[in-house]
């Protein structure tokens, strides 16, 4: 949120049902010869605008941000180098519907729930979210230390995202979350008083905490109650043959360390919010 103002919880999986196999001798780079929309070329989707701690300044091209540079990583094992990388548009709420991609894959925190892998293929997580509640600082809303504290306030989530399944599913307040259309606007009514708290991903509520509302806070952070931890996974169009050389591809990123180190030079690990639960 600054991206999608989050992506939350729901029964997530980190991996995806494929039809295709790959030759375990392959190199990803192999593997996804032939695979691409165009010869030669790998397009990359993300929303605009990109926010940060994903993307750097609104440029995805860049290389510089957590997606942006996992994006790039993939793309080398895929033997596409920075000058093959076509980046396009596609809104984060639209990105699941089902039906034929102008992309290769999606990279724009969209977490992986069943609902959405009836329509869409995703590749293995690339993240693990934690869901976070951000309040303006001095609220009563911002002193809370757990769910059932968070019912009886005004909260909100942009739509379409796993934040807003989190807040009705998990925090399950007394009155109907308040849904807002983009990032934006939400933190718009959150400065107007419209809103209590407004819910997104960990990293992205570091990030408006910090830069773009600085009165504010992060009331706490928490995980879905039920079901296996949230991931955030490539997206494809259904039954991709290509998503196997970019799991194949993520995984040497995890077994040679490169994804912890792109994690750990975007993403802040070292701010210790409370759990709320």
């Amino acid at each position: 949120m600054l991206v999608a103002l989050g992506c939350a919880p729901q029964d997530s999986s980190t991996a995806t049902d494929t039809t295709s196999s790959t030759d375990a001798t392959q190199t990803p780079a192999d593997c996804a010869h032939g695979k691409t929309l165009t010869e030669g070329t790998l397009a990359i989707a993300t929303d605009s605008p990109a926010y940060e701690p994903w993307f750097k300044n609104n440029d995805p091209s860049n290389g510089k941000g957590f997606e942006s540079a996992v994006a790039y990583a993939v793309a080398d094992q895929l033997a596409f180098d920075k000058a093959s990388v076509k980046w396009v548009k596609q809104p984060f709420n639209t990105s699941f519907a089902p039906g034929p991609k102008h992309f290769d894959f999606d990279i724009n925190q969209i977490s992986i729930t069943p609902a959405r892998a009836k329509a869409v293929t995703f590749s293995d997580g690339y993240y693990t979210a934690a869901q976070a509640l951000i309040a303006l600082e001095g609220s009563p809303v911002s002193t809370v230390t757990s769910l059932a504290d968070l019912q009886k306030y005004k909260l909100g989530a942009q739509t379409g995202t796993t934040s807003l399944t989190a807040l009705r599913e998990d925090v399950q307040p007394d009155s109907e979350p308040v849904v807002f259309q983009n990032t934006n606007d939400a933190k718009q009514a959150l400065l107007n008083h419209q809103v209590d708290a407004i819910a997104a991903d960990l990293p992205t509520a570091f990030y408006i905490t910090a830069v773009q509302i600085p009165n504010s806070t992060i009331v706490g952070q928490f995980q879905q109650l039920s079901g296996a931890p949230e991931q955030f996974g490539m997206l494809f169009q259904r039954d991709n043959p290509l998503v196997d050389c970019v799991n194949t591809a993520l995984a040497n990123m995890k077994a040679d360390g490169t994804l912890d180190a792109i994690e750990k030079k975007w993403l802040s690990d070292t701010v210790d919010v409370p759990v709320l639960q």
